[in-house]
């Protein structure tokens, strides 16, 4: 009988952690495997600072709160530890352990999406999100055009998507029943 391969890169959850604290950069983990993170664009952070605003304004004393790119989430059912762009965490957070800085409930997950990013957020991470039993809305806003893609959880754990694409549209983050403005998320960006 043959012994099973090596895998010779691969590297632990916990050889993960350890290395991903002591980092000054910060990378994705999958299944034993590490990708460094890219950083991201004017247009990106700009994005991000009127999103990231407006949620927190409008969640204040709701119980739920809007997390930045710094709090890592993780998927214990597929192994996933990523950092997304924006999440939102309604009651205390579940951590992973006591470093507090890994949760494992978010109910809302808003990714930015860019050129390098688009096709994996929108395919393969949204598909390792949906490991997350608590995770009920999966957003999606892109930095190249006027485009926001919703999924919304459903009572039989599907995903009805809705698509907004006009910047005098409104959108509704139902599960902690905020509006936002097209306006407002794309104020201050030229797509010239």
């Amino acid at each position: 009988m043959k012994e099973p391969a090596l895998k010779y890169n691969y590297i632990s959850q916990e050889e993960y952690l350890e290395q991903e604290r002591a980092a000054t950069e910060k990378h994705e983990y999958y299944q034993g495997e590490i990708f460094a993170m890219s950083g991201a664009s004017l247009k990106h952070n700009k994005i991000f600072s009127n999103v990231f605003g407006e949620i927190s304004h409008q969640l204040k004393g709701k119980g739920c709160q809007p997390f930045g790119s710094d709090l890592r989430i993780h998927v214990p059912k597929n192994t996933l530890y990523t950092y997304p762009d924006i999440s939102i965490i309604c009651g205390d957070p579940e951590l992973t352990d006591e470093k507090f800085d890994t949760a494992t409930n978010p109910s809302v997950i808003i990714e930015l999406l860019s050129k390098s990013t688009r096709n994996y957020d929108r395919i393969e991470k949204f598909s390792l999100y949906r490991d997350i039993d608590s995770l009920q809305e999966y957003i999606m806003i892109d930095s190249e055009k006027v485009h926001i893609t919703q999924y919304l959880r459903n009572a039989n754990d599907g995903w009805q998507l809705t698509d907004h694409k006009s910047l005098n549209n409104t959108f509704t983050i139902y599960t902690v029943q905020i509006t936002l403005l097209l306006t407002d998320i794309y104020e201050g960006i030229s797509f010239e």
